[in-house]
């Protein structure tokens, strides 16, 4: 394994160079054929990674319990509501107490403007690696799942076209975390990235600074457009999903006025049809069905995502394999 990643926090994949990123992705994909194999992969035997979460999880919790549980080693899972946090414990006393406890510690804090500080804040103080589970502004563990798949869908990544497409939804006013990941990780693969939305949805402006020059040094594009069919247009992969309109509107609001006025921001089997035939269909779930997606889209044959949900364990295994590797 690469011991210059070890002790490395995973907060975000823009503190990752690009040949970090390739090691991790090559781990993942050793992971996953020994998985398949059923070869033992005890790389972090006995060792403890702690997870703490201030709001639910499917994937991400079930992905890292799982994987280190493969690795060999255990995961406190934390309910950051029943921790002393409640009370007033600051990042400082978390981070010095539980990285003393274990190996390392992982958080998903998506609080608009809070998350991303709080997580710095543990790495601060941590002498174990931090891993993101999502904040506010990164979602890496999705994005490095996210490539993984498009790189076993479509191998070549350069100047292929990837539509990141905002959708309509009601179910909670999601973080921007998600788009924003794969907006700077893509465009570093050298992918034509072409991020669609409606007017209001806009991701932070140095997000879009930085993509251009991450494709300019990749040979790559970043374009943005207000149109849902040319976002579908000729694309061989399309991610339709909502996220909400914090950087315009910090209300906590899930439904509003521009969210009701853009209804027809749906992945159809309409839109689909626009797009190459073999084109694929991503989400990083739990999908609206029926308001950001038809049924028959998410269940239909250019869907992955299942694959792409399968993906986050091997990836997960791979960034803890990398960056704890014992003490």
């Amino acid at each position: 394994m690469n011991d210059n990643l070890k002790g490395k926090h995973f907060i975000t994949l823009q503190d990752w160079t690009k040949e970090e990123i390739d090691t991790l992705l090559e781990t993942s994909f050793d992971l996953k054929k020994k998985f398949a194999s059923g070869i033992e992969t005890e790389y972090l035997k006995n060792q403890t990674i702690f997870l703490m979460f201030f709001e639910q999880s499917t994937r991400t919790r079930n992905s890292m319990e799982a994987g280190i549980t493969q690795l060999g080693g255990h995961a406190h899972f934390l309910d950051t509501s029943t921790m002393q946090i409640t009370h007033g414990e600051i990042a400082k006393d978390t981070a010095s107490i539980l990285s003393r406890y274990g190996h390392a510690i992982a958080c998903r804090n998506c609080f608009w403007e809070i998350g991303n500080n709080y997580l710095n804040d543990l790495a601060k103080w941590s002498t174990v690696p931090i891993i993101s589970m999502q904040c506010d502004l990164y979602h890496p563990l999705q994005a490095i799942a996210d490539l993984m798949t498009i790189k076993e869908k479509i191998g070549v990544l350069e100047k292929k076209k990837i539509s990141i497409i905002w959708a309509y939804a009601t179910s909670h006013k999601k973080p921007i975390s998600v788009p924003l990941s794969q907006v700077l990780l893509f465009t570093r693969f050298g992918m034509d990235v072409t991020l669609a939305y409606p007017e209001g949805y806009k991701l932070p402006d140095w997000v879009m600074d930085n993509a251009r020059e991450n494709a300019e040094k990749s040979g790559g594009s970043v374009s943005i457009t207000h149109d849902q069919d040319e976002a579908y247009q000729d694309a061989y992969v399309v991610i339709p999903k909502n996220w909400g309109n914090w950087v315009t509107n910090p209300d906590k609001d899930v439904v509003d006025e521009l969210l009701e006025s853009n209804k027809n921001w749906k992945c159809t089997e309409e839109k689909m049809a626009l797009a190459r035939k073999d084109v694929i269909y991503m989400h990083a779930l739990p999908a609206d069905r029926g308001n950001e997606v038809e049924d028959s889209v998410i269940d239909g044959h250019h869907s992955v995502v299942y694959d792409e949900a399968e993906n986050r364990l091997h990836t997960a295994k791979a960034v803890m394999t990398l960056t704890m590797q014992g003490k």
